[in-house]
């Protein structure tokens, strides 16, 4: 029976950097979670932490699927691209605040390396 399981070391430089900005997206969105909760107010909108965490989500699937060597990574790289890009531009509206300018960040650099990723494979 053949498996489609990758090593890392099977694994195309562009695609374990893209693993790697989704696995550090994930991180940075739920540990900027824990911040906007504790820090209140609209931080702690409903829908601003909804999408935060959507932005975790989507980010550790996409970083399973590629590391699983599916052949649906490109639609699920799709799909966190369009995440990340709202997930950073709503952390942008949080006004001049370290942690989520830096959530804004990762979330940008993980939703053009996903970019990439779902255009090489379309």
């Amino acid at each position: 029976m053949m498996t489609h399981q990758l090593t890392l070391s099977q694994v195309k430089p562009e695609m374990q950097d893209c693993i790697q900005n989704c696995l550090d997206c994930h991180s940075v969105c739920l540990n900027t979670v824990t911040y906007c909760l504790q820090k209140g107010g609209m931080h702690s909108e409903v829908d601003h932490i909804r999408l935060m965490l959507s932005c975790a989500e989507i980010c550790q699937t996409s970083a399973d699927f590629m590391l699983l060597g599916s052949h649906f990574h490109h639609r699920t790289c799709g799909v966190c691209a369009e995440i990340c890009e709202q997930c950073a531009s709503d952390c942008e509206k949080m006004g001049d605040d370290a942690q989520m300018k830096a959530c804004a960040q990762i979330c940008r650099q993980c939703a053009e390396s996903c970019r990439q990723m779902s255009m090489a494979m379309a």
